[in-house]
């Protein structure tokens, strides 16, 4: 499990790393808020972005965004609403996306950043 856990913390240190070098402002790492943990919230302009990192070991079971479901991006608006309420930020614009961090059987990583993955609605 701990090893599971830290692949996932490794996916998601890469996301936040390339996020920033692209110019976002990184606000949280795992907030939890409403009772759901969101990956990263980070900000680039007027938009506050809640994202949610998945990270796989190759596509033994599909492209790793399609684990993002309904279900997933409700819990997911429902927490960016509690964390936008308990932070007291206000954003002209919120958007939720998805970072996919693959390793290769060949030991590489391939990022794929898929900004505005869904809407709040679900």
């Amino acid at each position: 499990m701990a090893e599971g856990r830290s692949f996932g913390a490794e996916g998601e240190a890469r996301a936040a790393r390339w996020l920033e070098a692209s110019g976002y402002a990184l606000l949280a790492r795992n907030a939890r808020a409403g009772g759901v943990e969101i990956d990263l919230v980070a900000a680039r302009g007027d938009t506050i972005v809640f994202v949610e990192v998945k990270a796989r070991r190759g596509r033994t079971h599909g492209a790793p965004e399609e684990a993002v479901d309904a279900r997933k991006r409700r819990r997911l608006a429902r927490g960016a609403a509690a964390w936008l309420h308990a932070s007291g930020l206000r954003a002209r614009r919120v958007r939720f996306d998805v970072f996919v961090c693959e390793l290769g059987a060949d030991g590489a990583w391939a990022l794929r950043h898929l900004a505005g993955a869904f809407d709040a609605g679900g």
